[in-house]
This record gives C-alpha cells, structure tokens and sequence, in this order.
C-alpha cells in the first residue's frame, strides 16, 4: 500500500461529534480520500496526552478509574450509540504506538539529532509542573511561585541542512504549496525540549528520565506512524490544519519518517458547519433526501475543506451545494473508469483540482453509490 491517509490526533475533550462536527472534518476527510484510494478503513487517531485531561482526571467525580481507561471512555461518548469506527480506535498512548515512540528516540539518540542534557526549565515549585517561559502562572494548579531548575531532558537539535518543512513534507502538488506556512514553521528555537511534565504519555522513564513524557506534539507524529505502519502503508499522509502544522511540525521532524514509512501533511481549512441549517431552501428546491445532505455535509465539505486550505466561508456554501448536487444528478449508471483513475492520481499526488471537476466529481460520487 503506497499511502494511507489518517487523521490529524484529535485532542480528546468534553465534545460529542454531534454537537461538534467540526472536529471530525480530518476523520472524514481522511476516510474519503482512503475510499477513492479503494484502501480498507483507517483508525481514527486520539490525542490524549494533554494537561487539559490530565486536569479531568483528577477532578473527576466518583471513583478513581485508571486513566487509559478514562480516556476511551470520553473518546467512545464522541459516536452515536453502534457507530464505532469500523477502521478502530488509536491513541497516542496505546502500547504499540508508545514502543514505536521509543524506538524512534533511541534511533534519534544514536544519530544525535536527539540528545539527552541538563537543562534549566521554568518550573512550579508547588506541583512540579513545568511551566514553560514568561512570568504567567502555572497551567497545573495556579501557583505563581515558579523557579528555574535543572534536571535531564530530552533535547532534539533541529536540522541545520533543511528547513523544518519543504515541500516533501506536503502533500500537495507544485502550485498548492503552502510557502506561508513554510515560512512560519520554521519560527522556532534550534533547539527544542521534548520531555514534558504530564500525568499520561509515553513514558521517558527508560531513557532515564523518571517522572517525564514525550512531548505529545512529537506523540502525535509516532501514533500516525504506527498506524501507517499496521497497514503497511509506504506514506502516512495526516490530514491536518495550517495552524495545527505550524504548532507541530518543528516538534515532529525527526519523527516524520521511520521504517521505511514516510509522514506528509495534507493540509485542511475550517468548515461552516454551524450555518449549513441556512441551505433548506436549496434542500427543498432539489428534493434533497436525507442521504444526499449527509454526503454533502460528511463527505463532500470534508473534500472541500482540502480545496479551500484555510477556511470556508458560510456565503460559499450554496455554491458548493449546488456544485455536489449537479454533480449527483450527472451521476452515470456505472462510475467512468478513466475519471477515476484520474482522481486516484491526484489524490496520490496532492492535486485537489478534480473536486471543482463535475464529471470527475460524478464519477466518484458513482463508485460510492455503488459502495466501492
């Protein structure tokens, strides 16, 4: 299998899809280009290495459960009852993913892009919670009684003879890619601490560093490598936000390729999901069914989203409606091979030119009918 695409980890939170559908826009958008790919289902990709959930468990009410647990439990309450992803379910601390993590800092370690040092962090002397720098109270419990300590950390030295991203690192064709975001992911320290004070995560502990996680923006990279590789998958592509790329993706360089699996970026804007109760007069004016505005708003805006790489706006989406509609009504009785196999190399290739195309459109609008 040459690409895979996944989902950017979600960071796990008090949501439901139902009310948030936002946050599934890279699960589905990954999901569609996975089907047109004519791949199985992928897993759906978790981020629960967070202070925000650390700060959850311990408030909890009721008896204490083991925090894994605790986890899957918030992550199952985001589907609908019997809608569990048919591809499963992967976190950024389950035990595969964790044993690839330390498997790619121990290759980093003796490459020496990765060091282990003594460092001088800002830390809370109340709880111990390593507070980063600036004069700002402690994330972890409020105290504004922060010192300077010293202790080994995990260390990684950026790359000196490439830029934190180039154009290898999106998957995107030649006149898509993102300089902007090029130019902005490379604001960063050369040199950038990836053991974090946390109460969940891949635990440093075997590499000396009692008490410390990885950093989960390079967590996030290992889960979607360690996904790519259960599916044997050459590229794991992460369908992702410019603004969550610019967050990570200094963290993740060394962790962008390993085993022979290469990660790429695909790069996704914001969805108006909250305005989309606006289109029912177009609804009715095309007798939309009821599956026709799910496929709109599940599968085809997800697609639109990797079109449009910052946002949508609410003023395009009765354009965008009538684009997939017509597209729906020209939909042959059999899907034209030959225009699928177009699509197929532009998604392979990060040519995102086929979904303003009605006839390439309809041809892959047939194959889903037809449940390929």
């Amino acid at each position: 299998m040459r690409h895979l695409f996944l989902n950017g980890p979600v960071q796990n939170g008090p949501f439901t899809f139902g009310t948030r559908p936002g946050k599934a826009v890279g699960i589905r958008l990954a999901a569609a280009l996975n089907a047109i790919l004519g791949l199985p289902p992928a897993p759906h990709l978790w981020n629960t290495v967070t202070l925000a959930g650390d700060l959850r468990h311990r408030q909890a009410d009721g008896p204490k459960i083991p925090r894994q647990r605790f986890e899957a439990d918030l992550i199952a309450d985001k589907y609908p009852p019997g809608q569990s992803p048919a591809g499963g379910i992967m976190t950024d601390t389950d035990a595969e993913v964790a044993n690839l993590a330390l498997e790619m800092i121990e290759n980093n370690l003796r490459a020496g892009t990765l060091n282990i040092s003594r460092e001088s962090v800002p830390t809370c002397r109340t709880c111990d919670h390593m507070t980063g720098p600036g004069s700002h109270p402690c994330n972890a419990c409020g105290s504004t009684d922060i010192e300077d300590r010293t202790g080994l950390h995990l260390v990684a030295e950026l790359a000196k003879d490439r830029p934190v991203l180039d154009r290898s690192d999106i998957h995107a064709s030649h006149r898509q890619q993102p300089k902007h975001l090029q130019h902005t992911a490379a604001n960063v320290a050369q040199r950038l601490i990836l053991s974090r004070t946390r109460d969940h995560g891949t635990d440093l502990a075997p590499l000396g560093l009692n008490g410390l996680v990885l950093d989960p923006r390079a967590g996030i990279h290992a889960t979607v490598l360690a996904a790519a590789r259960r599916h044997e998958a050459d590229t794991a592509v992460m369908t992702i936000t410019q603004n969550a790329a610019n967050h990570i993706a200094a963290h993740g360089q060394h962790f962008r390729s390993y085993d022979g699996i290469r990660l790429q970026y695909a790069l996704h804007g914001h969805l108006p999901y909250d305005r989309t109760a606006d289109l029912q007069p177009l609804h009715e004016a095309y007798r939309a069914t009821r599956e026709t505005k799910d496929g709109f708003e599940r599968w085809f805006l997800p697609v639109c989203s990797l079109n449009a790489k910052t946002i949508t706006r609410p003023e395009q989406l009765p354009a965008l409606f009538r684009h997939y509609m017509r597209a729906c009504l020209a939909c042959p009785t059999e899907a034209d091979r030959a225009f699928l196999r177009t699509v197929r190399h532009s998604v392979s290739v990060g040519d995102t030119t086929w979904i303003t195309n009605r006839r390439a459109l309809a041809a892959v609008v047939s194959d889903r009918r037809d449940g390929h």
